[in-house]
């Protein structure tokens, strides 16, 4: 009886991650997969990719498509580079942030803004492979024939204000992070797709200067 209970249960799982991610179920060993992402991820000691972001906002009906240039090294370095279709440039740098919108420059600790604490510690766990060990969120997994899924739902205030769940989508043969989809409460959704990642090539220091 306890055994075909928990059958029916396990059953209702998949139906319910089937209607929400078509094509996906749940992960049945999350253990397992989560050693594999952080193996992978130690691994990485640099990462440079182009990317292409989609913003899409409840009140239009045309998407607004961003393109550049994103670049991580190791430990806690990250830079985003927005080259179309305007120039934006943020850097990270352990605590330090830079940010250069057209020609205005703006330099800031992320120690002293908690929200902008969380939201560089996930730009860091996403890549550095931690992001399971976020206190900040609650962890679904979800698994199709090529890629995961981890759904990543907001546990503090100030980022359910921000986020009504977080989608990282990596694929199976390089557990490489192929896509972030962040989701607003009001409906609002920005979708970051990495594209020809190059692992572990030579990377400037100068690239994540943040004087």
């Amino acid at each position: 009886m306890h055994r075909f209970i928990l059958t029916i249960f396990s059953y209702f799982l998949f139906i319910a991650a089937q209607a929400q991610y078509p094509g996906y179920k749940a992960v049945a060993n999350t253990d397992a997969f989560k050693k594999s992402f952080a193996q992978s991820a130690q691994k990485t000691n640099t990462l440079k990719s182009d990317f292409v972001q989609e913003k899409t906002l409840s009140m239009l009906s045309e998407k607004i498509v961003s393109k550049g240039k994103f670049y991580f090294k190791k430990e806690n370095a990250i830079r985003m580079e927005y080259t179309s279709p305007f120039q934006y440039l943020m850097v990270i740098n352990g605590n330090n942030v830079y940010i250069k919108d057209n020609q205005k420059e703006n330099k800031m600790s992320a120690s002293s803004n908690k929200l902008f604490q969380s939201i560089n510690r996930i730009m860091m766990d996403c890549v550095k492979g931690t992001v399971f060990d976020n206190k900040d969120f609650s962890v679904k997994l979800y698994e199709s024939n090529d890629a995961y899924l981890a759904e990543l739902t907001p546990l503090g205030k100030d980022l359910k204000k921000m986020f009504s769940k977080i989608n990282m989508i990596s694929g199976k043969k390089d557990n490489l992070v192929k896509k972030v989809e962040m989701h607003e409460p009001s409906g609002d959704k920005t979708v970051l797709s990495y594209i020809n990642p190059e692992l572990n090539t030579t990377l400037s220091d100068a690239l994540f200067n943040t004087h």
